[in-house]
């Protein structure tokens, strides 16, 4: 279900969606290839984290033998802060998964391998070091993943001990404040949960979504589910729109695409749009998926770290990427594990099993924020953006061009206007157009072509 509303959008948006998407800058890779190969898939990393403190912004990465702590302020001069490093307390070649969140000044950490614990690490002598305060495991052995709830101070660990629900009022103490499923709610396996409000989404593996409300701790209700929907595969992960009832949803199963699920009501739940990597491999695998602004942040294995624009929340559009495993693509579970884009600078961390951290160029620095360069490197620069009023267009022709016609497209593929030129010399050209003047806000796609190219930009119109 890929937009297929009309010829148009499947003959042709679909290349320009594609042509849009711009690599990251890659701005540093830290990999230390003496840490423990797993056994399994063949990797040393898991996920990824990321923390702004004491002035600071700090890369957090899981491994086989614990957790690492970067400092990537200075992106390009990133370094490990070795005296940080905590050990897990089960390491070695068994360990696959580690799964991070943290909470006023504190690191929560948990493995699905074991018998392991809840760690909790003081950050707030960083970067000096980092200090374990508290492993246990009273309430727990072993969790695939957790959620915290800064609003209500609250840790959810999923994985197969069920979900457990911490009280963290005493950051450095948790209490267990309820466990399900119980004879008060029945759900099925809960592989992760994302959290807003009293409002709990359940990814729950192939039982598919289900939303249960938790205002009443000790009395949740199951407000809704959904168990069978297009292209189900093994219900992964999700992120919620910020503002918008939309769910973005990932299939851990090679082939599926992602999901936009429209969750207004929870008692009727459905897809309302698929989209993928535009992978060529038929073994394209999502993994996690995060939301912060207008972006839906993916982390997709083989195919490193995708990025979409969600200004429109049921259309997303792949902007940003960058492929961090550089093996070929197959059935397995290689690559970008998790992703991390809330660091102030907007600089996005990736973790790769592989090959370890990646820091990224903000998409803001990358796409968004364009003003007019003195010096254009580009064979199309496009700017401003976003664009209030006019906008301009500079091609750089490595020769005469006989005839370039722009035309210009909204999200449904409808051509809104039409602009030729003829005779074009070599070298820089500049165009100015005023059709923004005549748009509603939102994204647009301007089409270039000539008898030697043909490219696509994305307009944001945007006048508040």
């Amino acid at each position: 279900m890929k937009n297929l509303i009309q010829p148009f959008l499947v003959l042709f948006l679909p290349f320009m969606l594609s042509g849009q998407a711009q690599q990251a800058n890659l701005l540093y890779n830290w990999n230390d290839t003496t840490l423990i190969v797993n056994n399994w898939p063949g990797g040393r990393y898991n996920e990824v984290w990321g923390v702004a403190i004491n002035g600071l912004e700090i890369g957090i990465i899981g491994s086989t033998e614990g957790v690492h702590f970067i400092d990537v302020t200075d992106p390009v001069n990133s370094y490990e802060i070795e005296s940080a490093f905590v050990p897990g307390l089960v390491a070695g070649a068994n360990i696959i998964h580690r799964d991070y969140h943290d909470y006023h000044g504190y690191l929560y950490t948990v493995a699905d391998e074991g018998p392991s614990s809840l760690q909790i690490i003081d950050m707030t002598h960083l970067p000096d070091t980092a200090l374990l305060v508290y492993d246990s495991d009273q309430f727990f052995q072993k969790a695939h993943n957790i959620f915290i709830d800064s609003t209500a101070a609250r840790l959810y660990a999923t994985g197969s001990a069920g979900i457990k629900v911490l009280s963290l009022e005493d950051p450095v103490n948790p209490v267990l404040i309820a466990s399900f499923p119980n004879g008060k709610l029945d759900v099925p396996y809960t592989h992760d949960l994302y959290v807003r409000g009293d409002t709990a989404f359940l990814n729950c593996g192939n039982s598919g979504l289900w939303v249960v409300d938790l205002t009443d701790i000790e009395n949740p209700e199951l407000l809704g589910n959904m168990t069978i929907y297009e292209q189900q595969g093994y219900n992964h992960s999700g992120w919620m729109h910020e503002s918008l009832p939309y769910y973005y949803l990932g299939d851990e199963t090679h082939g599926m695409d992602l999901k936009v699920v429209n969750v207004e009501d929870h008692n009727d739940m459905y897809v309302v749009n698929t989209f993928d990597a535009e992978s060529p491999a038929q073994t394209s695998i999502p993994h996690n998926l995060l939301v912060r602004g207008n972006y839906l942040y993916v982390s997709y294995y083989y195919d490193g770290v995708q990025v979409y624009d969600i200004s429109d929340p049921e259309h997303p559009v792949r902007v940003y990427y960058y492929d961090t495993y550089s093996g070929p693509d197959a059935a397995g579970f290689k690559g970008a594990w998790g992703v991390y884009p809330y660091l102030p600078s907007g600089n996005i961390l990736v973790s790769d099993m592989q090959s370890g951290l990646f820091v990224l160029e903000s998409i803001d620095a990358s796409i968004t924020a364009t003003e007019a360069p003195e010096i254009f490197t580009s064979a199309i620069t496009v700017w401003p953006q976003p664009v209030t009023n006019s906008f301009h267009v500079q091609l750089n022709l490595e020769s005469p061009a006989v005839k370039v016609d722009f035309k210009l497209f909204d999200l449904a593929g409808k051509q809104l206007f039409f602009r030729t030129t003829e005779r074009l010399p070599a070298g820089a050209n500049r165009f100015d157009f005023d059709w923004s003047r005549n748009l509603v806000d939102g994204i647009y796609f301007l089409y270039i072509e000539s008898d030697d190219f043909a490219l696509t930009r994305k307009l944001v119109v945007q006048r508040r």
